[in-house]
C-alpha cells in the first residue's frame, strides 16, 4: 500500500502554488503535524496502480489466518445480550437466520448509518422509538442515531486555455489504450483516482483551525461523471469540514432491509451559508493568482454574474452535494454508557468494558 506523492497532470501543482500566492502555506502531509495548506493528496494505490481498499490492504492478506472466518451475503440483525452484557450477534445469510457468539467482545463496525439501527434494533436507543416499533429496551440512550452529519461540498469550475486537462479521457476513442496502459502497465490516468492535490484552510482569522477543505481535478464534470463540460476545463471541490447542523438516523421497522428515515439536515446554521459564500470567494481569489494565468479560461461555476450573496446561497442551495462522509453518534453513545466503569487509552481511543458491545463510529 502506498500514497504516492507525485503527480499525472501539471494543474495539480498549478493549484498548490496558486494557494501558496494567495497567501497559504505549502504542506507535505496534510495528515501530519501540518494540515492546514495546499499539498499532495495521500491516496491508497498499489505500486500496480489498483485501489488498496480495505479487503485489498487488509482482508486478502488476513483471510488466510486460522482464527478468522469472513462471512459474505450477511446482513446483521441484531446485538445478543444476556442481560446487559453483549455475548454475540444475530444475522442473516442467503435467507437463513444464524447466530455467531463471542468469547471476548462483540465489535460494532457497521459504519454511521448502519451502526444506529443495529443498536436500535438490539434495544438500545431512544426509549420511545423503541417503544413504537415494539422492541424490548435492553438500555435507555437517546443519543443513539442523533448528532447525525456529512461533508456538503460544490464544483468552482473553469474552462482550460491548454489542452492538458483530463477533458480527452472522455472520449470513447482514448478509452483503449488508457485500459491498457493501466492493465499492462499500472501507469497513466487509469492509475490514479485524479484526486492528487488539496488543501486545507482557515475562511478567516477567527478560526483556530481550517475550516474549508478541498480537492483539486483537472477536469470539468460531476461526481457522476455525467454533466461533463464539452471543452478542456478544471475544478476546486470545495466544502465546510466541521459543518454545525446535525441531523439523525433512525429506524422504521423490525426488519434490518427495511429502509431506516435518514435525515441529514444540511444547511440547518447561518455559519454553514456564511461558510460556503467565504469558499466560492476565496477560491475565486485563489484561481486568480498568476500560477493559473497561462491555464485560466472563463469562470463556468458559479459563474462571473452570481456574486451577491443571494446569488451565491442560490447557487449552493442547487448545487452542493454529499462528499460520502456521514459520521453519527454511536460510538460516543456507547463510550458514556460504559464511562462509570471504564478506564480509557486515549491513544487507541478505546474504552474497555464487558457489558456493552464496542463501537466504531
Amino acid at each position: 500500500m502506498t500514497t504516492p506523492k507525485s503527480s499525472n497532470n501539471p494543474l495539480y501543482r498549478t493549484f498548490i502554488e496558486a494557494g501558496k500566492q494567495a497567501g497559504y502555506p505549502e504542506t507535505k502531509d496534510v495528515n501530519g503535524y501540518q494540515q492546514e495548506g495546499f499539498g499532495p493528496m495521500d491516496r491508497f494505490v498499489t505500486p500496480k496502480g489498483r485501489r488498496s481498499s480495505t479487503a485489498r490492504g487488509y482482508l486478502d492478506i488476513a483471510k488466510k489466518r486460522h482464527n478468522l472466518t469472513i462471512e459474505t451475503h450477511a446482513v446483521t440483525d441484531i446485538i445478543e445480550f444476556e442481560g446487559k452484557r453483549a455475548v454475540g450477534v444475530r444475522y442473516e445469510q442467503k435467507g437463513e437466520k444464524q447466530q455467531a457468539y463471542a468469547r471476548r467482545e462483540v465489535l460494532l463496525c457497521g459504519g454511521a448509518i448502519a451502526s444506529p439501527q443495529i443498536l436500535q434494533r438490539s434495544g438500545i436507543g431512544n426509549p420511545e422509538l423503541l417503544k413504537e416499533l415494539d422492541i424490548e429496551m435492553v438500555h435507555a440512550l437517546p443519543g443513539v442515531g442523533e448528532n447525525l452529519q456529512d461533508h456538503l461540498e460544490m464544483y468552482i469550475q473553469y474552462e482550460c486555455k491548454e489542452p492538458i486537462s483530463l477533458y480527452p479521457a472522455l472520449k470513447w476513442f482514448n478509452q483503449p489504450k488508457i485500459g491498457a496502459e493501466w492493465l499492462f502497465n499500472g501507469t497513466g490516468v487509469g492509475a490514479s483516482n485524479q484526486f492528487e492535490s488539496c488543501g486545507f484552510i482557515r475562511s478567516g482569522d477567527e478560526e483556530e483551525w481550517p475550516n474549508l477543505q478541498y480537492h483539486f481535478l483537472p477536469i470539468a464534470i460531476s461526481y457522476n461523471g455525467k454533466s461533463a463540460v464539452q471543452a478542456h476545463g478544471f475544478q476546486a471541490h470545495v466544502g465546510s469540514m466541521r459543518s454545525e447542523s446535525r441531523g439523525r438516523i433512525r429506524l422504521t421497522s423490525k426488519d434490518p432491509k427495511a429502509a431506516p428515515s435518514i435525515l441529514f439536515n444540511y444547511m440547518a446554521k447561518e455559519k454553514d451559508w456564511q461558510e460556503f459564500r467565504d469558499a466560492i470567494r476565496l477560491t475565486r481569489n485563489i484561481i486568480a493568482q498568476p500560477a493559473f494565468d497561462k491555464y485560466r479560461g472563463r469562470e463556468i461555476a458559479p459563474g462571473p454574474d452570481v456574486q451577491s450573496d443571494a446569488e451565491l446561497d442560490a447557487f449552493v442551495k442547487q448545487h452542493a452535494e454529499t462528499a460520502y462522509h456521514p459520521a453519527v453518534a454511536a460510538a460516543w453513545e456507547m463510550m458514556k454508557w460504559r464511562s462509570p466503569m471504564a478506564r480509557a487509552v486515549f491513544m487507541a481511543l478505546r474504552v474497555y468494558a464487558s457489558s456493552m458491545p464496542r463501537s466504531s463510529r
